[in-house]
């Protein structure tokens, strides 16, 4: 049977796993450096920066979605930023993902977000077809954009 449920303080250490499941699933383990230390400093404080929630299936832990909020300044409204969606290989197939995105977007229903939006590899045909499926669109002529590392130092330094 599926629950799902807010993550707390003491999920920091199962989050951190399943972080670096996905990952690995993603073909990206060696970008990974969140740690538990991390997670705890940014999501469980009085200011966190994300929430998470955990699926479970029969009290297992069987994945996560992980989200923030941002706001929209076309519609005049926030909407919440999916960051990770992901079920573990072994309960894959029992709805859970879907359960999950549900689950977030009854979220930002609640808390009157004009939408959720989220990225997805291009290479992840499983999930395009699933989320072609529900209904979602994609942005095809929006490009995302990531500034890290030497060129963000670079630029940061320039601030006024």
């Amino acid at each position: 049977m599926l629950s799902i449920r807010p993550a707390t303080v003491d999920d920091a250490g199962l989050l951190a796993r399943m972080i670096h499941e996905l990952a690995e699933y993603e073909r990206e383990l060696d970008q990974v450096t969140v740690t538990e230390a991390d997670l705890i400093r940014d999501g469980f404080g009085r200011e966190a920066r994300f929430r998470a929630v955990i699926a479970e299936w029969d009290r297992q832990a069987a994945g996560y979605a992980f989200f923030f909020g941002f706001y929209s300044t076309w519609v005049g409204r926030p909407g919440l930023f999916l960051e990770d969606l992901f079920v573990r290989p072994q309960f894959r197939g029992l709805g859970i993902g879907k359960s999950l995105l549900a689950h977030i977007a009854g979220l930002a229903r609640e808390e009157q977000c004009f939408g959720v939006r989220w990225q997805v590899l291009d290479w992840n045909q499983a999930a395009i077809d699933f989320y072609k499926s529900i209904g979602a669109t994609f942005l095809d002529d929006w490009r995302s954009v990531l500034l890290t590392d030497e060129p963000f130092q670079r630029l940061a330094e320039k601030a006024a």
